[in-house]
Formats: C-alpha cells, structure tokens, sequence
C-alpha cells in the first residue's frame, strides 16, 4: 500500500472513530447542534437540526449555516410530481463531511410555473431534472425549508443509531431494494439503511411525517 493510500484510510478511519466518540460520548461537544442526533422540539410539530428550524429557516440560512453554497434543481418524478430542491455538495459537521438535501416549500402552482421556465431538462434515475432560471433560483432560496436529507460520508452501524435514537417506533423494507427504512414519527425521522451502503437521514416536521411513510408503505413491507 502506498503512503498516499495510508494516509487516505488513516483519515477514514479517524473520521469513523471521531463520530462514533461523538454518539456514544455522555459529555456534550461545543456545537452539538452539529451532530444528527441532536433534534430539539421547539413547540408541538416543531423541531430543529442542524442549528434550522423545519417549515421555518431557509435556504439561505442554511448555506449560513453550512458555510456552501447550495445547488438548486427542480425535480420531476415519472408520476408527474414537482419538487424543489438545493443540494450542499461537501458540508462539514461534527468534524464529519456529508451531503445534504434540503427540500424546499414551494406552493404547487409556484413548482408548476417554475417548471415552465425551466432552462433544461435532462434525465435521472428517479425522474427529470430541470435548471431554474436565476430568479427562480432566488425564489427557492428565500423560502422555508420543508425537510432535509443527511448523507454522511462514512457507514454507520446500526448499533450507533439505536444507541443515539433508541429502536424505532416501525421499519418499513423496501420490496425492489431491501433497505430498511428505521421510522421515529415523534422526531420526524427517517433513517434509511442499506447494508454495506451509507446510511441516510431524512428529517421533517414531525406534523408531515405520514407524507414521508406513505410512499414507503405503497413501496414495501412493515417488518419486524
């Protein structure tokens, strides 16, 4: 093994046991709104991660937050749903690089004008992407955040988010993939995990959370 690829795993691996010390430490780090288990209920159905408020904070706070500035798209799924969304490519949090998505909320007939002024199309594997125009992309930026979605740059083991979050309330298995889906309605939470793939983190106001089982449950199976 050459250096270079030492010190490319040695990095990895201290990257794992740093979040890993993060979870399962008693004590609070400096910024533990950082960290993905840090969720506070602000009233009834309404919660903050990552130092932004859901349904509330916007897209420009959390390119504030992020410290990056964020991508926006339009995305069109085969069933003809419209969504607006801004994409932080490389955050870094708790000392742990990811990416994140943050949805944004955006009134229908916003979506569907949005769509129409659309510089580009082109395909993806879940849909259509379409280019905002600049002052539509400024639109997006200016509106609350409806949800956002953590992707962490290293794999996380099962037994760290039961420790942290405790077993969820359900699991939902998807039929074409297999991922399991960890379900916590009281946080707004959804935890996505796929074997030896990255976990994902989907938050949402806990009000909107039969939005986000719904699909799951025409998709797949309630398991044990």
């Amino acid at each position: 093994m050459n250096t270079e690829r030492k010190i490319y795993w040695g990095i990895g691996i201290i990257s794992i046991l740093v979040f890993a010390g993060s979870f399962f430490a008693p004590g609070k780090p400096e910024d533990s709104s950082a960290l993905p288990w840090h969720i506070e209920h602000l009233s009834p159905g309404v919660t903050r991660v990552f130092g932004l408020t859901l349904g509330l904070s916007t897209t420009n706070d959390a390119e504030q937050r992020f410290g990056e500035e964020a991508k926006p798209s339009l995305f069109k799924s085969p069933e003809g749903s419209l969504v607006a969304e801004m994409f932080f490519e490389q955050v870094v949090l708790a000392g742990l690089k990811s990416r994140i998505v943050a949805t944004v909320a955006v009134p229908e007939a916003e979506l569907h004008a949005m769509y129409e002024r659309g510089l580009r199309m082109s395909s993806t594997a879940s849909g259509k992407k379409i280019t905002l125009t600049s002052e539509d992309a400024a639109t997006v930026r200016a509106l609350p955040i409806a949800g956002l979605t953590y992707m962490p740059a290293v794999r996380i083991s099962e037994d760290i988010f039961s420790k942290r979050f405790g077993q969820p309330t359900q699991r939902i298995k998807e039929k074409k993939s297999g991922a399991i889906h960890w379900l916590y309605p009281h946080n707004g939470l959804d935890i996505t995990l796929g074997g030896e793939e990255k976990p994902v983190l989907q938050y949402v106001p806990p009000k909107d959370f039969d939005k986000l089982v719904a699909p799951l449950l025409k998709h797949g199976e309630i398991i044990k």
